[in-house]
């Protein structure tokens, strides 16, 4: 089987390379991967290339900047890619915190400003892989993935697509750590789109245990930073746990008072990280070998992960703990390091689409009608049976209605989000914008269009 990643702009290949090899030897003949930037192909790529050799697996993984030539063949094709890099974040973010409105890449004005960049690329993909592999899946973790999968299964010509995110999966094995559940059996009822999702049930064993957390908020918050910036009071009310980006939901004025107690935007942090880490690959391979580039890597997205949305809840980045804490630690071996959640939820569908495991996992999936309120062309975030089958959605259990009118204004800005990018209508992506509830009216929605187009030149200089 040949496995492609499209990881242009991103930073994500050798993690995903390293826990393919060291999980999957011989699952794949070939991997091959997509990156157009000769300074990235000369650093990630070469780090993802040097590290199959050191786990023994020598020629195996090759780079190149030709799509065609990356795509062809492919069974399965990993998206990872970030159009307008990590400096498009940053416009994206800055515009809507002008604005004293929330500045994310992937909910709200920034969520949009990346999709409309990322679509026609990733539907240009689409239309090569349809000539050059048209039995391939494609797994898409390209933000923001809920939008971006809605984007493929209407648009991609039948490509069969699937989004994962370890966001609720995370949440999940969160939570049962802090019930301490052991080896009992843990099932969640999950419902929602992707980074605006709710467990809505956690069974462990025969008991339900929903209420026990909901009771227990506050604890749970003290042991898990996830938690730590909602409201207990309003999540009774609500009655589900939600996943940590529905905070930008729930409290956008904490969000934007916390970013700009900061000083700088999440985005503008990982520039500086991502800008650090390529030039601590160069200086590895110049100075030492895959061990000395790994062990920058790993380092440089240790931090990267230990200061996630930092910034955004707590006003700082939280970057001097978290690089004292890494730098204290030992270096990170090829073989001891951990397998991400991203990486090990593909990995699952991957095994799950091939027989070799097939199993039930949180995807982004169209709905087939099993989540309530929504059409059963409708992407969702939610349970499906992963299996030589194919992928097939579970019903979800039930949202509260607080939760469930989100989700549906949600799709709907999703929808029409999708349409203005295909139809490359100005007009509408301001009223796209302007139905998404972090957006207040169509006059805001109307000059972030106009910045982003300017600010972003040819790459949104498809609209008219």
């Amino acid at each position: 089987m040949k496995l492609t990643i499209l990881g242009g702009g991103g930073v994500r290949m050798p993690g995903f390379v390293r826990a393919v090899l060291s999980t999957r030897a011989g699952s794949f003949d070939q991997i091959c991967l997509l990156e157009p930037d000769q300074l990235r192909r000369d650093t990630i790529g070469r780090l993802a290339v040097e590290l199959a050799s050191a786990l023994g697996h020598p020629g195996l993984v090759a780079v190149t900047p030709d799509p065609a030539e990356a795509l062809t063949g492919a069974d399965f094709v990993f998206s990872a890619i970030r159009v307008g890099g990590d400096k498009g974040r940053v416009i994206d973010e800055q515009a809507a915190l002008r604005r004293g409105l929330v500045g994310q890449e992937t909910v709200g004005p920034g969520g949009f400003a990346m999709a409309l960049r990322t679509i026609p690329v990733v539907l240009s993909y689409c239309e090569l892989l349809r000539e050059c592999a048209p039995d391939a899946t494609l797994i898409n973790f390209t933000n923001p993935v809920g939008l971006i999968t809605q984007a493929i299964a209407d648009h991609g010509g039948g490509i069969r697509v699937v989004g994962v995110c370890d966001t609720p999966g995370g949440t999940i094995e969160h939570l049962g750590r802090f019930l301490d559940v052991g080896q009992q059996r843990l099932q969640a009822g999950y419902a929602g789109l992707n980074h605006l999702g709710w467990v809505t049930s956690l069974l462990v064993g025969a008991d339900e245990r929903i209420g026990e957390l909901l009771a227990r908020f506050d604890e749970l918050q003290r042991s898990d930073r996830r938690f730590a910036a909602f409201d207990p009071a309003m999540i009774r009310r609500v009655g589900a746990l939600p996943t940590e980006y529905v905070y930008y939901f729930y409290d956008p004025l904490r969000y934007v008072r916390e970013v700009t107690a900061a000083g700088s935007s999440r985005g503008e942090d990982v520039l500086l990280l991502n800008t650090e880490l390529l030039e601590a690959l160069a200086k590895a391979f110049a100075d030492g070998d895959v061990q000395d580039a790994w062990a920058a890597y790993s380092r440089l997205l240790g931090v990267r992960r230990d200061t996630y949305m930092r910034t955004d809840m707590e006003g700082t980045s939280g970057q001097a703990e978290a690089r004292a804490r890494r730098s204290a630690q030992p270096e990170a071996g090829l073989d001891t390091a951990a397998i991400g959640g991203y990486e090990g939820l593909a990995l699952r569908v991957i095994d799950g689409l091939t027989g070799a495991a097939p199993a039930d996992c949180i995807v982004n999936v169209r709905s087939e009608g099993t989540v309530a309120g929504l059409g059963a062309d409708d992407v969702a975030e939610t349970w499906a049976s992963v299996s030589p089958a194919g992928l097939v959605p579970r019903p979800s259990p039930a949202l509260p209605r607080s939760a469930l009118g989100l989700v549906l204004q949600v799709k709907e800005y999703e929808r029409a989000a999708v349409q203005a990018a295909v139809s490359g209508d100005a007009e509408l992506a301001a009223v796209a914008l302007a139905l998404h509830p972090l957006v207040p009216g169509i006059t805001a929605a109307r000059e972030l269009v106009a910045e982003y187009r300017q600010l972003h030149g040819p790459l949104l200089g498809y609209l008219t």
